[in-house]
């Protein structure tokens, strides 16, 4: 008898999750929370909760496994290629470059707006005969013992009831499953929301991305499909959003952003509707928690600023998935204890590093303090100009080295 896997939330990670555990011949009932949106309009992308405004900056390693799904090509015509990185900050002297060529890769990755990435993933999640897919469903308990995982859930005033030998909860950073289960959860407010949005310059984005440490904030400046627009992401302190939302201050935005990355870019000639997020590292005190596992940003939330989070999420993803497929090769149960255990042990060091860095270069490059600027500066161009440190952080970058 087929072994069928329940998981909770149908964002991204939920989505990628579902795929790549079909591909592995194992049935998935998907449950989410927020209705998906009408997507008969070939041309466009509504924003969902999940597939919003904000874009992705897909890693190497993020691109192979959607290859390995066979969703590449479906997806490559929404991306745009990462083949240089700039790293620099504003008012001082350090400087670092990537280029993709001088580390002999075609890209760095691929930077996708996360409405059409949902888009594709959930059309080839509706076509995939392995995943029952329920929307607008919220689910109210969830329970366990020894052999099954048991939830209840609601949906139009009816009362579902579902139960499985394996549990998936990739329901967010506020998730309910690891509240439900009583799992602990360390939280840090940066204090700041990011201002999500997309732009358009005069001069070509020449697929280079940019990272401008600012006074404000890390500001991110990626390429998108179209040869002169970018996406931004910038991360503001919180309760000065408001000074950089709404149609009239569309202006004030673009001198903002032109004052603090020069002419690199040419002329900041447009913006699209600006949109604003909080900002918080949420980490969760254990991943897998009987026949329960936590996924996503219900596992871990972190800041923005290398663009990491999501490729960390593809990871984990990718790699539960082996062991699942290793317990379907024997024909064994799928929720078994000890084999998530082992799963959660072996992603420990990659989530540590990728957590750990984020945060240290949030911290870093938010004090003013001269004598800290004098040091990160000159740390940009040691990484500028020693020889082997650029192709180990590229390679880590790329996620080759999780």
């Amino acid at each position: 008898m087929q072994q069928e896997v329940i998981i909770v939330g149908g964002g991204m990670v939920g989505l990628s999750l579902a795929l790549m555990l079909a591909k592995t011949n194992i049935a998935v009932k998907l449950l989410e929370a927020i209705s998906y949106p009408n997507y008969d309009d070939a041309n466009l992308a509504p924003y969902h909760s999940s597939f919003d405004a904000r874009n992705s900056a897909l890693s190497r390693r993020s691109v192979q496994i959607y290859q390995e799904l066979g969703i590449w090509d479906s997806l490559q015509q929404y991306a745009t290629p990462i083949l240089e990185v700039n790293i620099t900050e504003e008012g001082s002297f350090g400087k670092a470059r990537l280029i993709a060529a001088q580390e002999k890769v075609e890209s760095f990755g691929q930077v996708i707006e996360n409405a059409w990435l949902g888009r594709v993933l959930l059309s080839e999640v509706k076509k995939n005969p392995l995943i029952e897919l329920i929307d607008g469903v919220q689910v109210t308990s969830l329970k366990q013992d020894e052999h099954l995982a048991y939830l209840e859930a609601s949906k139009a005033n009816k009362h579902l009831q579902f139960k499985s030998k394996l549990v998936i909860a990739a329901d967010g950073r506020d998730s309910f499953c690891r509240k439900a289960l009583g799992v602990g959860a360390s939280v840090h407010d940066y204090d700041q929301v990011a201002i999500v949005t997309t732009v358009q310059t005069s001069k070509p984005h020449s697929h280079v991305g940019f990272e401008r440490f600012s006074p404000l904030g890390p500001l991110a400046l990626l390429p998108l499909p179209g040869e002169y627009r970018r996406s931004v992401v910038w991360p503001v302190p919180k309760g000065t959003e408001g000074e950089w939302l709404g149609d009239e201050n569309d202006q004030h935005f673009l001198d903002a952003l032109q004052k603090t990355y020069g002419d690199r870019a040419g002329k900041f000639e447009k913006t699209g509707r600006r949109f604003s997020f909080p900002l918080s590292q949420v980490l969760s005190e254990k991943q897998a928690i009987g026949r329960v596992v936590l996924m996503g940003n219900a596992a871990h939330t972190i800041h923005p600023v290398a663009g990491q989070g999501f490729n960390l999420c593809m990871r984990d993803a990718y790699v539960l998935t082996r062991y699942l497929k290793q317990q379907v090769i024997k024909n064994a149960d799928l929720g078994e204890v000890a084999v998530l255990k082992e799963y959660e042990k072996s992603r420990l060091k990659d989530q540590q590093r990728v957590i750990k860095f984020c945060d240290s270069v949030v911290r870093g490059f938010s004090n003013q303090n001269p004598i800290l600027k004098f040091v990160r500066n000159t740390g940009l161009m040691c990484f500028e100009n020693i020889p082997g440190i650029k192709p180990l952080v590229a390679n880590y970058a790329m996620g080759l080295k999780a």
